[in-house]
């Protein structure tokens, strides 16, 4: 393995001072963006799937609720996985992620989970009065406020998928289909009428997050499985600019040189 130190690009909280200069490269199975610490040097079991998967389930079950899959509209039957599942269970990886060192696993997966949490209070049925608190005034007063909520969690989003540009293409793309989801649905409760958001931008947000659910998923499985559990792995690819393709390019120039 090359021992040589990195460069964590002038960010120190990103990874954790461990005395080890191998790093493994930028792999979304461990929810890492950039170069990081192996997983046979350290105490701890890999949190990201774990994270991922509640994510993935949680965003899976709503995004058919939005696209009206078998007519379906009500998002009641998520408030129990957004509490237990997306929410709980996510917040643990996270915390979790910040044993291990990953800064920025532990911001993520932390976060998504106090979403799912927070999305969970606003609409459970008559327990904190949220949605009731609007009644009386604007027919889209909740739908404004709620969109006000999205939106914010669209540019978090943002922030966070800046982080996996030089990651691998099914790390970013997570980030990239959550990102469009929270401003499809942003925008369809900003521009309610009546009270109701606007329905083909709600299922426009419902279409990103299956596409979210399912690279997750897919970023759950290759953080999972390896040659003692399944009889084969998913490929992830390296961005061409980032450090694993650049070492690649340049062994296969140093291979080519030396014959």
């Amino acid at each position: 393995m090359d021992k040589r130190l990195r460069s964590y690009g002038g960010n120190p909280l990103a990874h954790m001072n461990t005395g080890e200069t191998a790093r493994y490269a930028a792999f979304g199975g461990e929810f890492q963006p950039g170069l990081y610490k192996p997983t046979t040097s350290r105490k701890f079991g890999n949190p990201a799937p774990l994270g991922l998967s509640a994510f993935a389930l949680t965003s899976f079950v709503l995004s058919l609720i939005n696209v009206q899959a078998k007519n379906v509209t009500e998002p009641n039957i998520v408030v129990g996985l957004a509490f237990g599942y997306g929410g709980l269970i996510q917040l643990l990886a996270g915390m979790w992620e910040m044993a291990i060192g990953n800064t920025f696993g532990a911001t993520a997966l932390s976060s998504y989970g106090g979403f799912w949490m927070s999305f969970a209070i606003v609409f459970t049925p008559g327990g904190f009065d949220i949605k009731a608190a609007y009644d009386g005034g604007d027919a889209n007063d909740f739908a404004n406020a709620f969109g006000f909520f999205l939106i914010v969690w669209f540019i978090f989003t943002t922030l966070m998928l800046l982080c996996t540009l030089r990651s691998t293409v099914a790390f970013f793309l997570v980030f990239l289909t959550v990102d469009l989801a929270f401003l499809m649905l942003a925008i369809g409760y900003l521009n309610a009428e009546g009270g109701e958001p606007n329905a083909n931008c709600i299922k426009a947000g419902g279409y990103f997050g299956l596409m979210t659910a399912f690279m997750a998923w897919y970023n759950a499985f290759a953080g999972i499985a390896d040659s003692s559990n399944s009889f084969f792995v998913v490929p992830v690819a390296h961005f061409p600019w980032s450090a694993k393709a650049r070492e690649a390019k340049a062994a296969n120039k140093s291979d080519r040189e030396s014959v």
